[in-house]
C-alpha cells in the first residue's frame, strides 16, 4: 500500500511505462547495526518493486548498494539484503556495489546555489527512474540524504562530510539543525531538476541489539 500512496505522492504503478531504465538503490550495511535478521526489510521492499516492474513490461533494471565512500559490500552481505532469489537473478552485472572511485561512471549534474557540486553514478543519471529503498532510524537519514551520501563521489562528499559542517551544527543528525542536511537539501533540489526519483522511506525502531 506505501508504494501506492506514499505521503500523498503519485503511486509508483503510475511512473512506470514499457521499456524504462530503471535502477534500485538502496541503503548499504552501515544501518542498521548490528545486520537485520532475515527477511531484511530492503529484501521485502525490493521483491515487491521488482513485481511491480515485470508487471508493467520493464526488465532494464540494476540495484545499486549506495555505499558512497563505505567499504564495498560483499557478496554474501549483498544477498542477505536483497534475499537469495533476487541475488541469483541479478549478481553480479546487475546487483553491484555503487564505486564513487570509477571517474568515467560518474556524471556531473551541476552545482547547488552556494558552489556545491553534485556528482552521481552514471547509471543513476541515465536512468528513466530512480527507486531508492531507505533504511531510517529515527531522523538520521532519508529524504535528499540518502542519495547525496551513498550515490555520490567525493566531489560531492566533501561539501558536507567535514568539520566546517560539524562545526555549524548544533545537532548533525536532526535536519533542521544540521549543516550537512542543508546541504543535502540544496544538493537534493538539484537532483530533482535532473532525475526522476521515487523515495521509499521506512522508519525502524533504534532498539537493535537483543536484550541482554
Amino acid at each position: 500500500e506505501a508504494l501506492e500512496n506514499p505521503m500523498g505522492r503519485d503511486p509508483l504503478s503510475s511512473l512506470l511505462r514499457p521499456g524504462m531504465k530503471v535502477t534500485i538503490a538502496f541503503d548499504d550495511l552501515s544501518l542498521p547495526l548490528p545486520p537485520m535478521k532475515s527477511p531484511d526489510l530492503r529484501r521485502r521492499i525490493i521483491e515487491k518493486v521488482l513485481v511491480k516492474l515485470a508487471d508493467g513490461s520493464i526488465d532494464d533494471i540494476h540495484l545499486i548498494a549506495a555505499l558512497g565512500l563505505h567499504r564495498r559490500m560483499t557478496p554474501r552481505e549483498l544477498k542477505h539484503v536483497v534475499g537469495s532469489r533476487v541475488f541469483r537473478e541479478f549478481y553480479p552485472d546487475r546487483l553491484y556495489n555503487h564505486d564513487a572511485e570509477d571517474p568515467d561512471n560518474q556524471v556531473v549534474l551541476g552545482k547547488t546555489s552556494t558552489g556545491e557540486e553534485v556528482e552521481v553514478s552514471r547509471r543513476v543519471a541515465e536512468s528513466d527512474l530512480l527507486i531508492y529503498v531507505n533504511i531510517n532510524l529515527v531522523s538520521m537519514d532519508g529524504g535528499h540524504k540518502s542519495i547525496n551520501t551513498g550515490l555520490v563521489t567525493y566531489r560531492t562528499l566533501r561539501h558536507h562530510h567535514n568539520v566546517h559542517t560539524l562545526m555549524n551544527s548544533k545537532s548533525l543528525m536532526d535536519p533542521p539543525n544540521s549543516a550537512l542536511h542543508h546541504s543535502c537539501d540544496r544538493m537534493g533540489s538539484l537532483v530533482d531538476q535532473h532525475l526522476n526519483v521515487f523515495k521509499i522511506e521506512t522508519t525502524l525502531n533504534s532498539n537493535t541489539f537483543p536484550p541482554v
